[in-house]
């Protein structure tokens, strides 16, 4: 934030109270208003931001819970909000409608935000210079979202120059980008010269291969080969592809550090995953907040739904509420024994009157097994006894 502008550490306390404040008196709660300021400080400079605004007022009247967008930012990314409001604006220009442009932001939110919108102006650029109407190029985004990422804007452009380079009418293009659009989009071409080789610098012999038996240029054009990568994806139970659209769909930027490190920590499908977060969220949390909670404790959702929902269900019958675990996630990672027994000499002590209602889950289940028996279980005189007790009763893990 310091690096980006420096003059909002100058400012007073109170002032960037009141600017803080203000954003919150827009319809947006605490938490979303700091993940915008952490990544987009501009908007503390000088009044509220009024693009910022009418981007609000444009989603709000696309039917989205206004802190839809915290989830959708990233600090690794530079925001500007006149851009992202032109992007909206011309999804409407060029005919869609409120429906279509629902559907695909919540597919893809970096539709709008990497690169502030730049990518939908690449894209359906280019996709109607090929003579591709408003409804064909809704259909082929729709179906292939994941090209609005930077990373598949940019193979996007290196395979039309590649086309075009080699002689391929506008129309042929079409047709192949049409049929193979995913393929374009998650692979980097080798460049013209390159490929041309194979076919002793014949272009005309290149384009008929690439429109007969495309999977034979794929082959020899991409820089990885495809056919393996096809095979190791099937035989990878992660299914890499719907492990990085999931964490793509929850904040995660493409290709960064945090990226990496989160495809090696989640276990499990992109579909396995998404079920389980799903599960949190329709427990009554936030969608931010569970973003935040597995990005914080990952092992979150290294679980399965139905245990999931045990440890939530436990939790709300000790009377706590479901939001206890956003701000200690790593209660939903703890063995349930460790749960269950802990709560329960909780429970036993805090009858007795010898410990505070309602202590925090991390206070419970965070600290060692010497430090809860010394608050816990030693603190009355029959605790040590019924903790021996609880612990006999419990099947072992």
């Amino acid at each position: 934030m310091y690096m980006k502008v420096n003059e909002i550490f100058r400012y007073e306390m109170r002032v960037l109270d009141v600017k803080l404040r203000a954003y919150e008196q827009l319809g947006l709660n605490r938490s979303t208003v700091i993940k915008l300021v952490t990544c987009s400080p501009q908007l503390l400079v000088g009044e509220v931001n009024d693009a910022f605004i009418r981007v609000l007022d444009e989603l709000k009247e696309l039917g989205f819970d206004l802190n839809w967008i915290g989830g959708s930012l990233s600090s690794e990314n530079k925001y500007n909000w006149n851009r992202i409001l032109n992007a909206l604006r011309f999804f409407r220009e060029v005919g869609y409608n409120h429906a279509q442009m629902g559907a695909m932001l919540k597919n893809e939110s970096a539709l709008l935000f990497d690169g502030s919108g730049r990518q939908v102006y690449v894209v359906f650029g280019a996709l109607f210079k090929l003579g591709l109407n408003m409804n064909e190029a809704y259909a082929l985004v729709s179906e292939n979202h994941q090209i609005l990422s930077p990373k598949c804007v940019k193979n996007f452009r290196k395979a039309l120059h590649f086309l075009f380079e080699i002689g391929m009418e506008p129309e042929d293009i079409a047709q192949i980008l049409s049929n193979h659009m995913k393929l374009f989009s998650s692979h980097s071409l080798k460049g013209p010269k390159t490929v041309l080789r194979n076919f002793n610098y014949d272009k005309h012999s290149l384009r008929q291969t690439l429109k007969k038996d495309p999977s034979t240029f794929f082959n020899i054009a991409f820089k990885s080969n495809v056919c393996s990568t096809k095979h190791a994806a099937a035989r990878n139970p992660n299914n890499f592809v719907d492990k990085t659209e999931f964490l793509l769909r929850i904040g995660y930027v493409e290709n960064s550090e945090e990226m990496v490190k989160a495809l090696k920590l989640f276990r499990g499908r992109g579909d396995q995953l998404q079920e389980r977060f799903d599960c949190l969220v329709k427990a009554g949390l936030d969608f931010n907040a569970v973003s935040s909670m597995v990005k914080l404790a990952p092992a979150v959702l290294n679980q399965t739904k139905c245990v999931l929902e045990k440890k939530i269900e436990f939790l709300k019958n000790l009377g706590y509420p479901v939001d206890a675990i956003v701000s200690f996630p790593s209660y939903l990672c703890y063995d349930m024994n460790r749960i269950s027994l802990r709560f329960s000499m909780y429970g036993w002590v805090r009858g007795k009157g010898v410990a505070k209602p309602m202590l925090s889950l991390s206070t419970l289940l965070a600290c060692s097994e010497a430090r809860f028996a010394k608050y816990f279980v030693n603190i009355h005189p029959e605790g040590p006894v019924l903790w021996e007790s609880l612990q006999k009763s419990l099947p072992s893990s």
